[in-house]
C-alpha cells in the first residue's frame, strides 16, 4: 500500500511542528507541499530527513513554492511546468517515486479576475493539460496533486451564490479543470466519497472553519493506470483545528 497526500502548508517554518506531529501520525509514503514561502536553501530538509523523507524542493522567496517528500529515492525531478520558460512562479515540481509519476502543483489563485492575474491562471491551466495529456501518454501511473485553486462544482463551495464571480468557482475556471479531468483523470476524493459540503479550506476570517464554511480547493489526480490501484481517499481535518493551522488541510488516497 502507498499512501499519497497533498498538503498546502501556507509557510512550511510556520507549520513546521505541525508537520512534523501529522508525518509522525498519519505516516504518508509521498507529501505533495504547496505554498512553502521560501527558498530551496531555507527549507527543512533536515527536519523532515529525521522523519526518514527525502525532498524535491522548488521555492521562492515569500511566495508560492513546492516540495515532494518521499521515504522513497526521488529521480528524475521536474523543476518547472513545460510551456513557458519566462515563467518565475515557483509552482511545479514533479518527480518518480517508487514507479509512480507525482507532481506537487500549486495553481494561480486567479484574483482579482478583472486583472491580469486571471489570464494567467487559465493560460497557467492549459498548459497543466498539454502536459498532463503527455504524461498519460507515457501510460505510467501519475499523480497530479496539489491546490487547484477550483472548486469543480457547486457541491464543492459552502455558498455558491456568494462564489460566482469568485476566480476559484468562474465557469472559465470549472471549464479548465473539466478539460483537465476529461483527458482521463480521476478525482481520488470523490471516487469515494459524493456528499457535498466536503472541504479542504477555510478562510481564517469571520469564523468560516468553526462554521464549516470552506471550499475543496486540493485534488489529487489520477491517471487510469494510478486509478486502478485506488483502494480509499479522504480529507484529514484533524490538522485545521489544531493552534497554527494552515487554512488548507491534507487530502490523502491509498494506492496498492
Amino acid at each position: 500500500m502507498v499512501k499519497i497526500a497533498t498538503w498546502n502548508v501556507n509557510s512550511i517554518k510556520a507549520r513546521l511542528a505541525n508537520a512534523c506531529a501529522w508525518l509522525d501520525t498519519a505516516r504518508p509514503d509521498i507529501v505533495l507541499l504547496q505554498e512553502l514561502k521560501c527558498q530551496a536553501a531555507d527549507f527543512p530538509a533536515l527536519e523532515f530527513k529525521a522523519l526518514g523523507y527525502q525532498a524535491a524542493v522548488v521555492g521562492q522567496k515569500s511566495y508560492n513554492g513546492v516540495a515532494i517528500l518521499a521515504r522513497d529515492p526521488i529521480t528524475d525531478v521536474v523543476e518547472r511546468l513545460p510551456g513557458d520558460e519566462a515563467d518565475p512562479q515557483a509552482r511545479y515540481v514533479e518527480a518518480t517515486i517508487a514507479g509512480l509519476r507525482v507532481a506537487s502543483i500549486y495553481l494561480p489563485n486567479g484574483n482579482p479576475v478583472d486583472s491580469e492575474k486571471f489570464p494567467y491562471k487559465l493560460q497557467w491551466m492549459a498548459r497543466l493539460r498539454q502536459h498532463a495529456r503527455a504524461l498519460l501518454a507515457s501510460e505510467l501511473p501519475v499523480i497530479l496533486g496539489g491546490d487547484y485553486n477550483v472548486a469543480p462544482t457547486n457541491d464543492d463551495v459552502y455558498d455558491p451564490a456568494a462564489w460566482a464571480a469568485d476566480a476559484l468557482c468562474r465557469p472559465e475556471s470549472r471549464a479548465a479543470f473539466r478539460r483537465l479531468t476529461h483527458l482521463g483523470l480521476t478525482d481520488a476524493f470523490r471516487a469515494y466519497d459524493e456528499r457535498a459540503g466536503q472541504y479542504s479550506y477555510w478562510d481564517y476570517q469571520a469564523g468560516r472553519w468553526q462554521r464549516d464554511e470552506g471550499l475543496r480547493i486540493d485534488h489529487l489526480l489520477l491517471s487510469p493506470q494510478a486509478a486502478d490501484r485506488l483502494s480509499l481517499a479522504g480529507i484529514d481535518r484533524t490538522l485545521r483545528g489544531r493552534d497554527k493551522a494552515s487554512d488548507h488541510t491534507p487530502v490523502w488516497c491509498e494506492l496498492t
